[in-house]
């Protein structure tokens, strides 16, 4: 049982805060000048660590989080690994209530802290049973001795930036800052900042950068609250209310941005300045780029680089998942080719050859999460090896691993001309067989259901 040494953690948690502060100088500002405040610098890799550290310490010193306790929240991530990172030191059990949507790498992260995670439904709101702040609520209150962190309305978490956050940007930036651009989730970091610049610099103007699909854009253009509201990809900002601790009164700019523009921009950050920054860090950079653009004067701006995109290397940094959420354009073909979902053409498909042994196919679908490989030779496709071809050889003696890929593959492998059509297509996968998509000698790929699926989807108006 892991036992925490106290006299290990204020070293780490020394660590929280203190980012570097660093200039954009490789894209285009306009008249401005653009900082990004390195957040994922912090030792959970995220701005959060900054709340994690706040809430609990001010929940200590209150009495409501005490030896033995739970720490239960409802978190897009990074506020759990924040939550995680202190608290699983401290000795406290962390229970997280996580959307859906979450990136693998976050709910690894988080289990690998020794934080306990259940996943819920990120396509309802607030009010159904499986939304997951009312959950984590109702876990909460079940849970003997639990302390519920709810970010969206403790005051602990926009006095971390107030008083941490806040001071670090004025002093590194020589008192001397226009505007900062920021996102809203929980809304700690802006109304942390409004306190704080509302006393160094009243002047300054806040800009709010938000998921299309988020109402708080339009909540600052219109003033009104709207209905209902969309769904985005970008993990950790935008909301479908306005949260209870929000000050928003000192937004003056507000920019809904895509979730295509926002993982072209944390990709483009990452080409053009070397930066890995997540999915939230991709909106931030857009909306702060249209606004620098749009100054007709000098000013000095400031955003966030929110948190490491190591977190979603499994998106926004992966060209197969970019494209199956269609967030990443292809040149159309007009023809099968465009359901593919791993072109081998672009180099984007994992396969084997003849001489690999069974150990090489089988470590190369589980590293994939594939369930079958095409078998590749000197560039023409010559069979096709899966999961069932490979457990038939193996299961009588395991040693037969050590075989080659070509003598249990299945050679004699049905082919798609790309002009097929999707007749064609639909009853070779209701058959059973996989799609190969060939032009006589040349290779392009193989289509599954998942794949005509998604073009089905995309399809959608």
């Amino acid at each position: 049982m892991f036992s925490p040494s106290p006299s290990s953690t204020p070293a780490l948690y020394g660590l929280i805060g203190n980012t570097p502060l660093i200039e954009v100088t490789r894209l285009d500002t306009g008249p401005c000048q653009l900082f990004l405040k390195l957040e994922a610098n912090n030792p959970g890799g995220s701005i959060k660590d900054r709340i994690g550290l706040s809430i609990i310490e001010a929940a200590e010193g209150a009495g409501q989080l005490r030896p033995g306790g739970t720490i239960v929240e409802a978190t897009a991530g990074n506020t759990g690994l924040g939550l995680a990172l202190v608290g699983r030191l401290k000795g406290y059990r962390v229970l997280l209530v996580v959307p859906d949507k979450m990136s693998t790498e976050k709910v690894l992260h988080l289990k690998a802290l020794g934080a306990d995670v259940r996943m819920t439904r990120s396509d309802v709101g607030k009010g159904h049973p499986a939304y997951y702040q009312d959950y984590a609520a109702r876990l909460a209150a079940e849970i003997p001795g639990a302390f519920f962190a709810d970010q969206f309305n403790n005051p602990a978490n926009p006095l971390a930036h107030e008083m941490t956050t806040g001071p670090e940007i004025w002093r590194q930036m020589d008192h001397d800052v226009d505007a900062i651009v920021v996102g809203v989730g929980s809304s700690g970091t802006l109304t942390g900042l409004t306190r704080y610049f509302r006393t160094v610099a009243p002047e300054l103007a806040f800009v709010l950068a938000d998921p299309a699909g988020s109402i708080l854009a339009d909540y600052v253009n219109s003033g009104r609250v709207a209905d209902t509201s969309g769904s985005w990809a970008v993990e950790g900002i935008g909301e479908d209310f306005i949260p209870a601790i929000a000050d928003m009164r000192g937004v003056r700019h507000a920019y809904s941005i895509s979730d295509r523009d926002s993982f072209e921009h944390a990709r483009a950050l990452l080409r053009a300045e070397g930066i890995l920054g997540g999915s939230s860090t991709g909106t931030l950079l857009a909306a702060a780029l249209r606004y620098c653009r749009a100054q007709t004067r000098p000013q000095r701006v400031v955003s966030f680089v929110c948190d490491t995109g190591t977190r979603y290397l499994s998106k926004v940094y992966n060209d197969g998942w970019m494209h199956d959420q269609g967030l990443l354009e292809r040149p159309p073909t007009g023809d099968l080719r465009d359901l593919i979902g791993r072109r081998y053409d672009r180099d984007e498909v994992v396969s084997v050859a003849p001489d690999d042994s069974l150990l090489v196919a089988f470590n190369r679908m589980r590293a994939a999460d594939l369930a079958q490989l095409p078998v590749i030779e000197q560039g023409r496709l010559v069979g096709i090896i899966d999961e069932s071809d490979v457990l038939l050889e193996v299961a009588p003696n395991s040693a037969r691993f050590a075989s080659a890929v070509g003598a249990s593959m299945t050679a004699r492998v049905e082919t798609l001309h790309p002009g097929a059509g999707l007749a064609v297509l639909r009853a070779t996968l209701d058959r059973g067989l996989t799609a190969v998509v060939a032009d006589g000698p040349i290779f392009y790929g193989l289509i599954t259901r998942f794949d005509l699926l998604n073009h089905l989807r995309r399809s959608l108006p």
